[in-house]
Parts: C-alpha cells; structure tokens; sequence
C-alpha cells in the first residue's frame, strides 16, 4: 500500500514538473517572438516611401519615412576630408554588394555622375565622426548592415552640408578638370543661359570651358578659365548667410 502512494506521489511530482518546465519553454517561446518582432520592426517600414539624409556637418545619416516626415534611423558617419570632399546633391542608390576589406561588410553605392561614391562599413571604427575617407560615407559595420536591409534600389538620398547647397564650403576656385556639385551647378546656369550644351556631370571638361570662355566674351569680361567670384556673381550664384 505505501508502495503504491509512493509511486502515485512520483508520477505527480512528474506530471508537475513537465507541466512547469511546458509553461516555462511556451513564455520563453512567447518573449523570443516578441524580441524578434521588435527587432524587425524597422523592417516593416514600406521600403519605396523612405529617403536618406546625410548631414556632412553634422556627421548624420538619418532614414527618412516619406509618408509622415519622421526619423526612422539615424547613424554617426565618416565623411571625405577636405581635399577629397563627399559629393553634394540628390542621388540614387544603384548598387548594393557585400564587399569586405576597407569598404567593410556592406557597400551601397551612388549614381554620382563625377565620380564612384557609396555608403559603405569600415575596418577603421575609429574614424567614424571624422573627416576621414575619400569622399565616400563610412559607417560602422552592424549599423550599414541594418541600413542595407532597410533600403532599396533606387532609393533617394539627399547629401547636404550648411546652408550653401552645393557650396557647402563657400566659394572655390574652379579650374578645368575639377568635379563636385559646385561644378555642376556652375553647368546648370551656363546651360539656361544657352552657353553650355554637354551633359551635366558635374566635370569641368573641354565643353564646359568653351562655354565659359564665350559667355565672358559675349558679356566684355576678362577670358579665363579659372572662375571666381566675379564670375560666380555674374552667373547669378550668390550665397547667402
């Protein structure tokens, strides 16, 4: 008889056991799907109504959703140095590959029409925050692997520095074989003043000097194919503080 209580006594301890180690496994199963849940949330962004921003003075990449104007993301950079300055402008994403080495585990890549510029990671961590690369936009590994996943093909991505545009620095002295948006700029008004017919690339090539040298004979100013301010002003580009 007491074998008997004993052995019923074991087959509940048992049944209690499994029932509780049950309960505990399903919440654990429960709290993991929640965590993945909030881990991908990011995710469930509609990918075609997003936009990034890149603040090159503040060092700020932000993801932008389109639909309701907020941040969605937003990451500390690596931007160009000064005599390798990162491209102003409004571009597209054209290229997404998993690249290694100096362009890290990620590499996005841009449709700069003067140059090859993309968003990519880094084995240098440490240079995040800095004027640091040849003019493209570093991140740290994890944080480009998450942008690459948020983005699509075709994605705009808006790349900004003050309140100059694509004078973000004032402005330069522009001689024939410079490129950046300054020089594109410069392009854009010699073409609607009916002087420049090439393509705008933002590359001062053979075209564009002819087209500058007959705009400043056409309007008595001295020949050069240097412009400075005098010429900036004449083409009507003036900054404003």
């Amino acid at each position: 008889m007491k074998g008997r209580i004993k052995t019923t006594l074991l087959l509940f301890s048992l049944v209690l056991m499994v029932i509780l180690i049950g309960n505990n496994i399903h919440l654990l199963l429960i709290q993991k799907s929640m965590d993945s849940e909030n881990k991908d949330t990011y995710l469930k962004i509609d990918k075609n109504k997003i936009a990034i921003l890149i603040e090159v003075d503040k060092k700020r990449l932000s993801v932008i959703d389109l639909a309701t104007g907020s941040t969605i993301k937003s990451y500390v950079v690596a931007t160009g140095k000064p005599e390798t300055p990162t491209p102003l402008g409004t571009f597209k994403i054209v290229e997404k590959a998993k690249w290694g080495g100096g362009f890290g585990s990620r590499w996005i890549g841009l449709d700069v029409p003067w140059g090859k510029y993309g968003i990519h990671g880094t084995n240098k961590p440490g240079s995040i925050g800095f004027n640091a690369s040849a003019g493209c936009i570093r991140m740290r590994n994890k944080d480009v692997e998450e942008l690459y996943s948020l983005i699509n093909y075709n994605t705009t991505v808006a790349i900004v520095s003050g309140d100059y545009g694509p004078f973000a620095h004032g402005f330069r002295k522009l001689r024939p074989g410079d490129r950046g948006s300054d020089v594109m700029e410069v392009q854009k008004r010699l073409k609607l003043k009916g002087y420049y017919t090439g393509v705008l690339d933002g590359i001062y090539g053979e075209g564009m000097k002819h087209a500058l040298i007959q705009y400043l004979k056409d309007n008595d100013l001295a020949l050069t194919d240097t412009i400075e301010y005098e010429i900036y002003e004449k083409l009507g580009i003036i900054l404003m503080d």
